[in-house]
């Protein structure tokens, strides 16, 4: 467990250097906001978290429920999906845009180009929209619906 990283992630890293590519700039880890999020933006007051599928207890293909210790596990994932919710409702009460990329847009069998993932995180930023959620599961969907 020690060797588990909440900050600097592989799939945090791609979105930071990818953003910061394109010319945004960002506070990292704001401890004056709910959650401290991963990448603040002030000038478009918009906040964006890159989650772990595992540790935030994503339906997806990378999400397995342990075998061992059954229920630590279901309370640790329940409490850290309550406390996602609390902290997302919270920011934007507060009048923030809050996104949300998940690691099985950046890794997996549904990955999608790390590109377009930038590209679309930099389009929501730029745009009005309210909240973006950027998921492996969308194209899973796709994909079964069209076998």
């Amino acid at each position: 467990m020690a060797a588990i990283r909440s900050s600097d992630t592989k799939p945090e890293m791609i979105v930071r250097r990818g953003l910061h590519r394109l010319g945004f700039r960002y506070r990292l880890h704001e401890k004056c906001l709910p959650g401290k999020p991963d990448l603040v933006f002030p000038k478009h007051r918009a906040v964006l978290f890159v989650h772990g599928c595992f540790w935030h207890g994503h339906n997806c293909h990378l999400f397995k429920w342990p075998r061992t210790r059954e229920e630590f596990w279901k309370k640790k994932i329940r409490e850290n999906r309550q406390r996602d919710a609390i902290r997302t409702e919270a920011l934007r009460s507060a009048g923030w845009r809050v996104g949300i990329v998940w690691e099985c847009v950046l890794r997996g069998k549904y990955k999608l180009n790390e590109r377009s993932v930038i590209e679309t995180v930099a389009q929501w930023l730029g745009g009005g929209q309210t909240s973006l959620e950027l998921s492996g599961l969308h194209l899973q969907e796709i994909e079964g619906s069209e076998v």
